[in-house]
């Protein structure tokens, strides 16, 4: 399966208002993409839309969320069923700091429905470290049936190489996302406990405008999402 497992909805502020339910799944399926994850930060209410545009197109979709640890590291929590990650938001209204957003400054926070129509305003403000650490976070994630993938482990400033220096050993994630193979050699070398076979690598967009989600170059062995998100987990 062709993916990409990280994109941004017109939920998170730092998306371009373009990034709605029907324009994302839409743009995904022009461009050959067979499964994807939209992982707004710090929510999933958007969620319920995407899942039903994606049926309407035939769109496989895994259910996201972008979490910002107290360490201010960025996971991925995918999860194989809507209702699996809207009881996971509970967990994160629980984190969640109550900063009011300030919309002139961070940009809007739209809820939508399938029709692409404004249904909701989210007013906490999303761009927040929750009150969890790292380890809280991916125990959070297995605990209500998601798989836990360090984001962007190389790049900006909310990896984890980045806010901690080293990606923990005895962390129990279940994959690790680069930006290209490169990266990968790179994770490899600087971390000999990491091996080519030891983890699942993850390449994906974490796109904020529609130009920039992943043309279908990144294949998903239905082996790997078997043992991720199968029926028997």
């Amino acid at each position: 399966m062709f993916y990409d497992l990280h994109m941004h909805s017109c939920l998170s502020p730092c998306a371009e208002d373009e990034m709605t339910p029907n324009n994302i799944v839409n743009m995904a399926s022009i461009i050959g993409l067979d499964l994807i994850a939209v992982t707004d930060h710090n929510s999933t209410k958007q969620l319920p839309a995407i899942d039903k545009v994606a049926k309407q197109v035939g769109m496989k979709l895994l259910y996201g969320v972008e979490i910002e640890t107290n360490e201010e590291v960025h996971v991925l929590g995918l999860f194989n069923t809507l209702e699996k990650s809207q009881k996971f938001q509970e967990w994160i209204d629980f984190y969640m700091p109550e900063v009011e957003l300030d919309e002139d400054f961070f940009g809007h926070q739209w809820i939508m429905n399938e029709k692409d129509e404004i249904i909701a305003h989210e007013r906490r403000l999303l761009l927040v470290s929750l009150y969890a650490t790292l380890e809280q976070t991916v125990d959070a994630i297995h605990k209500y049936g998601g798989r836990a993938i360090l984001a962007h482990v190389l790049d900006r400033a909310n990896s984890v190489t980045n806010q901690l220096g080293f990606i923990p050993m005895d962390l129990p994630y279940d994959g690790l996302e680069v930006k290209s193979e490169e990266q990968r050699l790179r994770v490899i070398e600087s971390n000999p406990w990491i091996t080519e076979d030891s983890t699942n690598w993850f390449i994906d967009s974490d796109a904020h405008r529609l130009v920039e989600m992943s043309e279908a170059d990144h294949y998903l062995r239905d082996s790997v999402y078997q043992k991720l998100w199968g029926e028997d987990l």
